[in-house]
């Protein structure tokens, strides 16, 4: 049995712990069998033990010896769940660094057992062509310790040209049908059209209706003048808002044939667009972030702009619908929009503050928690962020605990508690809104590509790269 031992001191500094485990050769293991645990897998709980090896599962078995050179994890209690895949993140790099970056989010990510994710192309440039997306993955390269792939941005100019981008490189495309940061707004129906009727990947959108959000700002600037309360966000950019634009996506997809997924959605009324059913029956679905399945519009007294965020965080009857939508699967999968802004930023004025917040790092625990509420079940969770990520985009032999996929893990203690405190974020703006709040369940340790890459005891354990998402 290896000798598990510190780092030499010679890799880079993590923050808030850094230790590598290294055999007596001085080698990073990459053979573990865990066993004895609860394996949560396609919609079945079950106890077997695991073997990893050469950064695959090698076999998924009620009894595997323990050859030698093999580390053994003691999985008895625990829980074993394919590798989170978080399809909406924004990490901000290039070009808005002092936010955040791919090395610091991706530490964050697997810290909370967010093994891969698909980043946004809202950047500084936007990724919206092929030479900007061949250097967005070079820089993920180099930089992220989770797996990693890309959306590339629609704009009114830019159609015909997303359609020579090799489709194999990316995920799918981003569509702005409502303004956010970074402004990348499609505007022109003639290129939303266009986009709608000649896309090789699927489309995701953003719906927030412009005109209706330009009226409210009005009447809120009337109400409240030049400083409204935070609460004003839910007010201007409110469900009406939401449904005009998610409603003209829809009726886009169903005349064109299009693959829509409508990104974070926020409101009950939206969802009477949307239909139940198996994930891979459906050409039209939809995302809902844990944010808006936790936070209600009463959270704006006490969180003030820490929780702003587009679309807004609405009312608690919205929280409930969205929360039995998933349940019934009206909702297709869970993604966190990971929005990252220094605190600077959010402790502005109204009109000055910025939208979005830091999530990767606990939204598994926030779904865990629901879990524990009663919401949904365990099987439920993974199946919308697992599973269902990876059926959507045809991501290549993850999301799912399966012999000869690649070993995305995560080991969960459902006993053991985690509380958000300030010292223990990853995130390099270094504050989230979940700080004081205790999960009743803890990220024991997070497997990349097979190799362990955070456990609870130490942080961060090694700075072995992710790789880039294939694609089927």
């Amino acid at each position: 049995m290896p000798l598990l031992a510190g780092l030499k001191g010679d890799e880079e500094t993590l923050s808030p712990n850094t230790v590598s485990y290294i055999d007596l050769f001085g080698i990073i293991a990459f053979r573990y069998l865990i066993k004895n645990v609860t394996v949560v897998n396609e919609g079945r709980s079950m106890s077997t033990s695991v073997l990893v090896e050469n950064g695959r599962i090698a076999k998924i078995a009620d009894e595997i010896p323990a050859t030698e050179g093999v580390i053994v994890i003691n999985g008895e209690g625990k829980h074993l769940l394919p590798g989170v895949i978080d399809t909406h993140v924004h990490f901000r790099d290039p070009g808005l660094t002092h936010k955040a970056d791919f090395h610091t989010e991706s530490c964050a990510a697997i810290a909370g057992g967010v093994t891969s994710v698909i980043d946004m192309p809202n950047t500084k440039p936007q990724t919206t062509t092929e030479a900007l997306l061949d250097e967005k993955i070079a820089m993920a390269a180099e930089k992220s310790l989770c797996n990693y792939g890309f959306m590339v941005g629609a704009t009114n100019d830019n159609i015909d040209s997303l359609n020579a981008i090799d489709s194999s490189k990316y995920a799918a495309v981003k569509l702005f049908m409502g303004s956010s940061t970074g402004n990348m707004l499609v505007s022109d129906d003639t290129a939303l059209e266009r986009l709608f009727h000649t896309a090789k990947k699927p489309i995701v959108a953003h719906c927030e209706d412009e005109a209706r959000i330009a009226e409210r700002t009005a009447m809120a600037r009337e109400r409240w003048g030049d400083n409204p309360p935070a609460e004003a966000h839910a007010f201007i950019r409110d469900a009406e808002a939401c449904y005009r634009s998610t409603h003209k996506a829809v009726s886009l997809a169903q005349q064109s044939g299009a693959r829509l997924h409508v990104a974070h959605l926020t409101s009950a009324k939206e969802l009477s667009l949307f239909s139940a059913g198996n994930i891979g029956h459906k050409h039209i679905t939809a995302e809902v972030t844990p944010n808006h399945l936790w936070f209600s519009d009463s959270d704006y007294q006490r969180l003030v702009n820490l929780v702003r965020c587009n679309p807004s965080i609405k009312s608690a009857d919205d929280r409930e619908a969205l929360r039995k939508a998933l349940n019934d699967g009206l909702l297709d999968t869970v993604a966190t929009d990971h929005a990252p802004h220094l605190l600077e930023e959010k402790e502005k004025t109204y009109f000055q503050s910025v939208s979005g917040m830091p999530s990767i790092q606990h939204s598994l625990l926030v779904m865990l928690e629901l879990c524990r509420e009663g919401y949904f079940s365990i099987e439920t969770v993974v199946e919308k962020m697992c599973h269902n990520p990876a059926r959507l985009f045809g991501i290549e032999e993850r999301g799912f605990i399966r012999q000869g996929y690649h070993a995305d893990l995560v080991l969960l203690d459902l006993g053991a508690e985690t509380l958000v405190d300030n010292a223990t974020l990853y995130y390099k703006c270094r504050w989230s809104p979940l700080e004081g709040t205790r999960f009743h369940a803890k990220v024991e340790k997070t497997f990349v590509n097979g190799v362990l890459s955070y456990d609870c005891q130490c942080g961060i354990v090694n700075n072995v790269k992710g790789r880039h998402l294939r694609y089927e």
